[in-house]
Formats: C-alpha cells, sequence, structure tokens
C-alpha cells in the first residue's frame, strides 16, 4: 500500500493511445486479472459473458455526453459547460481565463451571457439571459489526449448505446465496448453518474491524501438499489458505477439517493459492494488507476498494465479494457 502519487507511474508509448475507436464496438481486447490468484489472462471483449456468471448483476451507468465545447461568436474564447442549467446559469471552464473576468461578456450563438463568479478551481459561473441552443451551437468535448477534433463517427461511437440521462462531458468508457445484443445477454440495470471534466485531472499532490477530488451529480434509484441489494456479485462496469455505488454504501447496504459525489478511493479502501469490476487503461497518476488498485492491489495492477504495454494493448477512452474479477 502506498499514498505516494509517484508510485502510481507508469510509462505509456504514444502509440498505444487509441485516438479512434474499433471497427465493431465489442471487438476490443480484454485483460482479466485474476485478482486471487494474481494471474494475468487475454480474451476478447465480446467473451465476456463466459467470465462471468448467473449470479453476476451488471451495474451501468446510463450517462449520456453532452454536445459540451463551445467557442464564442467571435472564436476568442472557448467553453466547456460543465453545468448548462435551463434558467441561463452556466457553469464552465473557460479559455482563456484572462479574458473572462467578473463582468465581461461573452456571446455564444447570439446570446450574450454575463460571467457573474469565479470559483476558486477557476470555472466561471456565466449568466445568459436568452439560453443558447447547446445541440445548434456545441460540439461533442473529446477527451484532450485524443489530440484531434471531435467528428461525425465520434457522435455515436463516443456515446454508449444505452446513454439516456444527458448532462456528462466526458463518456462512461468501459461500456463503449457493449452492443445491444451483448448486453441483452446479462442481467443488469442502471445508475446515473454525469462525468465531470474533473475525469481527466491527474493528482498534483505528492501525497494522495493531499488531492482534492472533483464533485460529479449521480442518482441511484430505489428500485434499482433494491436489485443490487438481493443481488448475489454485484459486477460495476466502469469506475464511475464503481463510485455511485460506494458512495450509497452504508455497511454494505446500498441507499437510494441523488446528489453529488467528491469519493477519492484510494489504497487502502475496503470495497463495500462491488464484487467485480470492468474497465479501460488509464492515465498515470491519475485517480482512476487508483481506484483500480484499490480493487485489486497497486503491484498486480501495475504487473498487469505493464504487460498490456508489452502485448501493445491500446489504452485510454476508445481503448481496450480489463476485467478484474475473484
Amino acid at each position: 500500500m502506498s499514498l505516494l502519487t509517484s508510485d502510481y507511474d507508469y510509462t505509456l508509448p504514444d502509440e498505444l493511445i487509441a485516438r479512434y475507436p474499433t471497427e465493431k464496438r465489442d471487438g476490443s481486447r480484454m485483460l482479466i486479472v485474476h485478482r486471487a490468484t494474481g494471474t494475468l489472462e487475454h480474451a476478447a471483449f465480446r467473451d465476456l459473458p463466459h467470465f462471468l456468471t448467473a449470479d453476476d448483476l451488471a451495474v451501468l451507468n446510463n450517462a449520456r455526453v453532452i454536445p459540451a465545447r463551445v467557442f464564442s461568436d467571435d472564436g476568442r474564447i472557448e467553453l466547456l459547460v460543465l453545468d448548462p442549467r435551463p434558467d441561463g446559469d452556466w457553469q464552465c471552464m473557460v479559455k482563456p481565463g484572462r479574458k473572462m473576468r467578473v463582468g465581461d461578456t461573452v456571446t455564444v450563438g447570439g446570446c450574450v451571457g454575463e460571467v457573474r463568479a469565479i470559483s476558486e478551481d477557476g470555472t466561471r459561473m456565466i449568466r445568459f439571459a436568452e439560453v443558447p441552443d447547446l445541440e445548434k451551437v456545441g460540439k461533442l468535448p473529446l477527451p484532450p489526449y485524443f489530440g484531434r477534433e471531435a467528428e461525425e463517427s465520434d457522435n455515436e461511437r463516443y456515446q454508449t448505446v444505452y446513454a439516456t440521462a444527458p448532462g456528462a462531458v466526458a463518456a462512461p468508457t468501459a461500456g463503449l465496448h457493449f452492443t445491444p445484443e451483448l448486453l441483452s445477454r446479462l442481467p443488469h440495470c442502471f445508475v446515473t453518474l454525469h462525468v465531470g471534466a474533473g475525469t481527466f485531472r491527474g493528482v498534483h499532490t505528492d501525497d494522495l491524501t493531499g488531492h482534492i477530488m472533483h464533485s460529479e451529480k449521480f442518482s441511484l434509484t430505489q428500485e434499482v438499489t433494491d436489485r443490487i441489494n438481493a443481488a448475489k456479485s454485484v459486477f460495476a462496469v466502469g469506475t464511475t458505477t464503481v463510485r455511485v455505488l460506494e458512495s450509497c454504501a452504508q455497511d454494505g447496504i446500498l441507499q437510494a439517493t441523488e446528489d453529488e459525489t467528491q469519493i477519492f478511493i484510494h489504497p487502502p479502501y475496503q470495497f463495500q459492494v462491488v464484487d467485480k469490476l470492468l474497465t479501460n487503461f488509464h492515465l498515470p497518476q491519475s485517480t482512476l488507476i487508483m481506484l483500480v488498485a484499490a480493487f485489486a492491489g497497486r503491484e498486480l495492477i501495475l504487473e498487469a498494465y505493464a504487460k498490456a504495454v508489452e502485448e501493445r494493448y491500446r489504452f485510454y477512452s476508445y481503448g481496450d479494457c480489463m476485467l478484474l474479477t475473484e
């Protein structure tokens, strides 16, 4: 167990970053990590049902990515809209920040907004008297490591096939591998966590305990809560699903909740709900790789990442995945 940020680092060749998805959603590779024995196994994602049992209930995040990347009409200001409230108050990350001080204005889609406040994290609260239509003026906010602009195909492939709850600015990427056909073969239910821009932020403190986690809105309904509490084994699809479930657990029992979470899961952490986990490969020194390390052990995860690099797995949002099982 380590609380040093540097102990969650690894070296990734640039060419292993997947900048485009596989031809077919279920065409990815899947590295199986057997936690009990510490062994690794190579498989294809489409073989996932063979590694699950009738007792496993798959829990997935049905968040839908909104076209949150917006430019001012004069092209001088870029906004990442984190929370576009219907009343016209938008919480945004802005570039360049020096041109967006309190009282400054920005015009988006012919609608004028004024900066009303600046938060400690640098985000701006911008008030629009007339609310811009994001569907018309916005673009899909691809992760920065893609190194490219969003293309027409991303509008489909950077959404899960079950994305029904708009509000995220990043996709719950472990779910991108699923097809409707494969999902129909698994007992499953949905939670919602609107993935925020903080998912891309690294840990910038030497010690994990000094890191302040970003906040994300989530919802866990009573119907889903009852199903999960009754399940013999919970199979979480993605770290965002894990964050919802572990945020709502009290003494191992889930409570239906609609709230925000800032839970930071890292070693040592005792999981209350999740038994198996499907996840993509995450950035070095990120909160996500720390969550995975808490679930399977830091040494085993770093070994798995090293093997994935050696075997030329594809990394990050459009990349391959790993299944952490017993």
